[in-house]
């Protein structure tokens, strides 16, 4: 789950990391009235992407009367950034901070490193827009150690990346003192991410996070009632916002072959034979392995609810979850939505014959698969043939 920069930056003052001052806003006069307590300030779009800067999202006011004069044009546009994709994002809310007199950037970073099941902190001495060019064409600018997260951040891990960084002194003390923040920040929380760019030295010689982004991981959330109440739902695709609410387990992607299937590894499977015969995936659905008539039926109405499907594939492999009960939802599914798309079934497993029965006497127009490759092969016809 990822929040808001200015939510981010509440949580971070929270555990003691140093912040500019600052308060979201949703009205042109509500950033007025912000803005009247600096000499000068940003105003920044609040979405859910990187590269707000570029698409014209973060622009720096000199007067009340300037900061509201951005805010009645970047409150209601569509932001686009190449995170959003062209259909951009709707700003509903802008920040409005103090600006800074920076000196130097910095970028820090805490992100999950999965395959050595640690913690990878990222840091480097330059900082801001263009980190992912340096990063691309400078990696010796990048420096980047494993953590535990049983041990947690050591001194001397902190010691070695203040030193990589050039910083000494005072400096050193208060890079030391934000990074082990962060790493406690990162494992009491649960998050996946946690991003400072730019961390800014400024002109009073202290450092300062400026942009700030944090994701956590969707299953701890039972843990965080605090941090669950900061989710944005206006931010998510609203098919994966329904799916959620199901507990049907839901990815959009840019394909016209709609997916239901149950078990995530069945599920990847089922998109990857897709994709070797020449169609496209239009979502990963897992109905998971005990689903009811209701959630089959939800996550009909998902897949449906996307304009791209041109064919739907159901493949199940009854374990848990028995083929019948696929069946009754797909008929159940069916009836209440007035299904035209075409729709490929695939049964095997516990009580398929029970299942093909069920579809066979619903008087569906169902094109009935042997295997996965066969449904497949339907199902790219049925959406029109292979790309």
């Amino acid at each position: 789950m990822n929040i808001h920069e200015y939510q981010a930056r509440d949580l971070l003052s929270a555990y003691g990391v140093p912040v500019t001052d600052g308060a979201v806003a949703e009205t042109p006069e509500e950033v007025y009235e912000i803005a009247k307590k600096y000499d000068k300030c940003v105003v920044k779009a609040q979405i859910h992407s990187g590269g707000r800067g570029k698409g014209g999202g973060v622009k720096l006011a000199k007067s009340p009367e300037e900061a509201r004069e951005i805010a009645e044009k970047m409150i209601g546009m569509q932001l686009v950034t190449k995170q959003t994709g062209p259909e951009g994002r709707t700003v509903r809310k802008v920040l409005v901070s103090e600006a800074s007199d920076i000196q130097k950037e910095f970028y820090l970073s805490v992100a999950l490193d999965s395959e050595r099941a640690g913690l990878a902190v990222i840091a480097s001495a330059a900082g801001g827009m263009e980190i992912e060019e340096i990063a691309e064409n400078h990696p010796e600018l990048i420096v980047r150690e494993l953590v535990s997260i049983y041990e947690g951040l050591h001194n001397y891990t902190a010691i070695e990346f203040a030193r990589r960084l050039g910083l000494s002194g005072e400096l050193k003390k208060e890079f030391m003192d934000i990074l082990k923040k962060l790493a406690k920040l990162y494992l009491e929380k649960d998050c996946t991410l946690i991003e400072i760019n730019p961390l800014a030295l400024t002109g009073d010689g202290h450092l300062v996070a400026l942009d700030t982004k944090i994701s956590f991981d969707d299953n701890a959330l039972m843990r965080h009632p605090d941090v669950a109440a900061l989710r944005d739902t206006n931010e998510e695709d609203p098919k994966e916002v329904r799916a959620h609410e199901h507990d049907i387990s839901y990815i959009s992607l840019h394909g016209n072959i709609g997916c239901m299937v149950n078990g995530a590894g069945l599920a990847m499977a089922t998109m990857d034979i897709i994709k070797k015969f020449g169609g496209e995936p239009a979502n990963f659905l897992d109905v998971g392995g005990s689903a009811t008539v209701e959630r089959v039926t939800a996550a009909f109405e998902i897949l449906l609810s996307d304009p791209n499907v041109k064919a739907i594939l159901v493949n199940i492999f009854g374990g848990i979850m028995k083929c019948d009960i696929i069946a009754e939802g797909v008929v159940a599914a069916a009836d209440k939505l007035g299904m035209t798309v075409p729709l490929v079934v695939r049964l095997a497993g516990t009580n398929v014959e029970k299942g093909k029965e069920i579809l066979k006497n619903s008087g569906l127009s169902i094109i009935s698969a042997d295997d996965m490759a066969d449904a497949a092969v339907k199902a790219v016809a049925a959406a029109g043939g292979a790309k």
